[in-house]
């Protein structure tokens, strides 16, 4: 199988357009913790390195390291290198992690397009044995249903083995956005079992915590699932409340997911919309010729919703 990136226009994934530009909102406030400019991003770019860009226009973070894989495809990874504070790390996630140095506070985003693997894991088993207070775990896997030939709970229990699936589980968990749910279950469960050896031995108020922010469903095609949170030591919890994250109508605390669904609209429709917003009464709702859930989905996204526009060459 062809590696994603050749195979997917990652920049034309409209809801996954969305979720980087809510991600970039809620991390803007992590000044509690300190300047943005003083952390670091680390992240899987691919050859359009999206998010490398909203996150150094946006945040300001200059120090930021790029994990890719396809080693084979190193001149191209680099012709698209966006800027030159981006250094590229030509190995896979489980041997840069441990290489990097964890004393500055991270923004960590495994954005994997495969669905949940031990390898997944244990990077995230790394960020949470090592990370300093104030850095950001955001992971991102397929939640798709496996094909009608496979098992999926036996397919889960070889992919990450059976002492991390949940007792309890059953194949019926797997239907619809079932496997979403069950995979931010195992992600929350990691990190829970990683925090508890990270701690033994710690005295109160010194113990790190792990407060989840982000649980996003959505899909261009195949169902996703991203879970996220901050990392901080219980003497941080008032940095954390000072940020008010939950002020924030996508931030996710709990394993109610917030769903990113995205209607398709005409530019006409956007721009007439975009003129009744914010604040679009029942009445403009009623008058208009766009279906009202399409309507409703907009205006819960329109500030995130991005803009595609064909240049003539």
């Amino acid at each position: 199988m062809p590696p994603s990136f050749r195979t997917v226009n990652y920049s034309l994934r409209p809801a996954k357009q969305i979720e980087r530009r809510m991600l970039a909102e809620a991390l803007l406030r992590l000044t509690e913790f300190g300047s943005l400019t003083s952390y670091r991003y680390v992240g899987l770019g691919g050859i359009h390195f999206k998010d490398f860009v909203v996150f150094h226009r946006l945040l300001g973070i200059s120090n930021m390291v790029s994990i890719e894989k396809e080693a084979l495809a190193r001149s191209r990874f680099e012709f698209n290198q966006p800027f030159a504070c981006v250094k590229i790390e030509f190995e896979s996630t489980s041997k840069v992690l441990p290489k990097l140095a964890w004393d500055i506070r991270t923004i960590l985003w495994l954005d994997f397009d495969e669905r949940l693997t031990a390898s997944a894991l244990s990077d995230i088993s790394v960020f949470c044995a090592r990370a300093s207070s104030g850095s950001v775990l955001i992971v991102s896997v397929q939640a798709q249903d496996e094909h009608d030939n496979v098992d999926p709970l036996a397919a889960l229990i070889e992919s990450i083995g059976p002492e991390r699936v949940p007792n309890g589980t059953k194949r019926s968990d797997f239907t619809a956005w079932g496997t979403a749910t069950l995979f931010r279950r195992i992600v929350i469960n990691e990190i829970a079992s990683r925090l508890h050896a990270r701690n033994a031995g710690r005295a109160a108020g010194t113990r790190f915590v792990f407060r989840q922010i982000f649980n996003f469903q959505y899909r261009d095609g195949a169902r996703m699932l991203t879970v996220g949170g901050i990392l901080h030591d219980e003497g941080q919890a008032p940095n954390v409340a000072k940020c008010g994250f939950e002020s924030l109508d996508f931030v996710r605390t709990s394993d109610e997911p917030y769903r990113i669904e995205v209607p398709v609209l005409t530019p006409r429709e956007l721009r007439d919309l975009d003129r009744l917003l914010p604040g679009i009464t029942p009445g403009q709702i009623q008058e208009h010729p766009v279906p009202n859930g399409d309507i409703e989905k907009y205006a819960s996204i329109y500030r995130f919703f991005p803009t595609f526009a064909e240049v003539e060459p």
